[in-house]
């Protein structure tokens, strides 16, 4: 298994402002139905709004949200899923907060697993994902972890391509895992290594 790699950002934005004031910072009870709603518009099986409750008081969870400042150009954010959900869609307005990207991780002991990554399917594309997964596997490290696994679809190939960019290998796979479809889940993991100025 290759060390883990911490890739240098070269994703070029569509405009500088849409980045602006963009906070990675750890979930809140005030997010949960912005993160609920942005996972149902981004997964066939997405997380109940109680598991994400649960995941703020799990002591091996680390959650996090990506919040930016809507800025003028882009227009009203909209949180609407394709399929009814228990909770109301809802709108960010220009100059407004929203979350736009959302993150869980375990730590048990020195062992990592992404649990759920997901990005608002109009900010994606512009390196949040890739921002947001850099932050949580270093804190991560910082914390004792030395491994990091994840489950991802066969089929999904840019999560793929993004993993390997921070040295995730493919190590398994579970036949028949996602029930919606019965496509196989592929099992990946990487070596993470602190950082010297982090030790």
């Amino acid at each position: 298994m290759t060390p883990l790699r911490w890739p240098r950002f070269t994703c070029t934005l569509p405009t500088r402002s849409r980045m602006t004031d963009l906070t990675i910072r750890r979930m809140e009870l005030e997010d949960l139905e912005l993160v609920f709603l942005l996972d149902c518009m981004s997964f066939s099986l997405p997380w109940s709004l109680n598991s994400y409750k649960f995941e703020l008081s799990n002591p091996a969870s680390q959650p996090w949200v990506v919040e930016v400042t809507l800025p003028p150009e882009a227009g009203p954010l909209e949180y609407n899923p394709p399929h009814p959900v228990a909770v109301s869609g809802q709108v960010r307005q220009p100059g407004e907060k929203a979350v736009v990207a959302l993150l869980v991780l375990w730590l048990i002991v020195d062992e990592a697993h992404i649990a759920t990554i997901a990005v608002h399917p109009a900010w994606r594309r512009q390196g949040i994902a890739r921002k947001l997964l850099r932050r949580a596997l270093e804190q991560a490290a910082k914390g004792g972890a030395r491994t990091v696994m994840l489950d991802v679809r066969d089929g999904n190939f840019p999560a793929q391509a993004l993993y390997a960019e921070f040295g995730f290998e493919v190590v398994g796979r579970r036949p028949g895992y996602y029930k919606d479809n019965g496509e196989d889940a592929l099992l990946m993991t990487a070596t993470l290594e602190r950082r010297k100025d982090d030790r």
